[in-house]
């Protein structure tokens, strides 16, 4: 007997992208599948000409697709977990975590320039404080100007001059099939990524059996632990996912390796933490109980206080 699932996805041509490869992974596992997709605008798909910590950061991209899920007209939504509150709905469950992608950010810049060779006072455009920050900490003579919208409109007003470059997620554009724009991939070390960047998330409803069992085989068995000691120390340091908090987690030989970081705006006060353990809440919650040791708590106020 055949099975269907509907899946609720945003409108932008990384969010279809996106459900479409999960659809795909799952008629790999269940070729009988029926799949449907309902197209869903969020707050932060309409709100394009002010910064997303100004119109708040939590749940911009996905409140609308949960209230589907909740409401039983969709049996599970695909996001891309970096904009996943950490805190999960009350009756929902990440259903699946499938294996991540790239993690780092790039740099595209119309004359193929890099971090290095950027002119002083460029203009890089960004909307997210994180990269704000690890930018002004590597060039604090760079002009961060906001930038929003779609993969699409981000790449068109680079080209169109409006910026000397502009930082976007590697992942994005690899998908999308852009990568010959990407004029540098900056390393970790320089532009550590958002918590769960790269990776994707399908939810369900925590009581729907059948869904669950559908999803079960794109879950990545490596994945979901990294995600989820980045997301604990995001949700050691308060949560807020567009604050300037950075971090990236393995699975090496079966122990998970996580780097934290928290930093100022202007990039001048940087806070690095390092764990590796076996738990993926505990190890979240050692780094940032490290980071909050070294003063992290009072930046974070600081940042607040201006947004």
């Amino acid at each position: 007997m055949s099975s269907s699932l509907v899946f609720a996805t945003r409108p932008s041509a990384l969010a279809r992208w996106q459900t479409q490869w999960v659809i795909q992974a799952l008629k790999t596992a269940w070729p009988d599948l029926d799949c449907a997709e309902k197209v869903i605008t969020t707050q932060g798909d309409r709100v394009l000409d002010r910064p997303l910590p100004e119109i708040g950061g939590k749940g911009l991209f996905t409140k609308e697709l949960e209230s589907e899920l909740n409401n039983g007209n969709v049996h599970a939504a695909v996001h891309s977990l970096k904009d996943l509150p950490v805190d999960n709905p009350a009756g929902l469950v990440l259903g699946a975590i499938p294996l991540r992608g790239e993690v780092r950010d790039v740099l595209v810049a119309e004359r193929g320039d890099t971090l290095d060779t950027l002119p002083e006072g460029a203009r890089v455009g960004t909307s997210s404080l994180r990269r704000t920050a690890q930018l002004l900490r590597l060039r604090p003579d760079l002009r961060i100007e906001p930038l929003r919208g779609n993969v699409d409109t981000r790449l068109r007003k680079a080209g169109q001059g409006l910026y000397d470059a502009i930082v976007l997620a590697g992942a994005g554009l690899i998908r999308l099939g852009y990568a010959e724009r990407i004029s540098q991939w900056l390393p970790l070390d320089a532009m550590l990524p958002a918590p769960g960047q790269g990776a994707l998330a399908v939810q369900c409803r925590s009581d729907d059996a059948s869904t669950l069992r559908l999803l079960a085989p794109i879950e990545d068995f490596a994945t979901r632990p990294a995600i989820s000691a980045e997301r604990a120390f995001l949700e050691g340091l308060g949560g807020g996912c567009s604050l300037p908090v950075a971090a990236h987690a393995v699975l090496l030989d079966g122990r998970l390796h996580l780097q934290g970081r928290v930093i100022s705006l202007n990039g001048q006060q940087v806070i690095d933490c390092y764990a590796q353990g076996d738990d993926p809440q505990e190890l979240g919650q050692e780094c940032a109980r490290q980071a909050l040791a070294q003063g992290a708590g009072e930046l974070l106020a600081i940042t607040a206080a201006r947004e």
